[in-house]
């Protein structure tokens, strides 16, 4: 797999991450699981050299 694909799929994870946090509330439990997640994308893709002030909606 290329780096162009990995920062995709990164991408794409990161959306539908974001999605399911909107879905699930701030105060459940899912949501706090899946924020897990979140952070580990955000690191990723922060270091990665991707601005995330378009793509996060969450902003955490």
């Amino acid at each position: 797999m290329t780096e162009k694909e990995m920062l995709k799929i990164s991408i794409e994870e990161f959306s539908r991450i974001q999605r399911y946090m909107i879905a699930a509330g701030k105060d459940s439990n899912v949501y706090q699981l899946i924020k897990e997640r979140y952070l580990d994308l955000k690191v990723i893709l922060t270091s990665s050299g991707i601005n995330l002030t378009d793509i996060d909606r969450i902003k955490e």
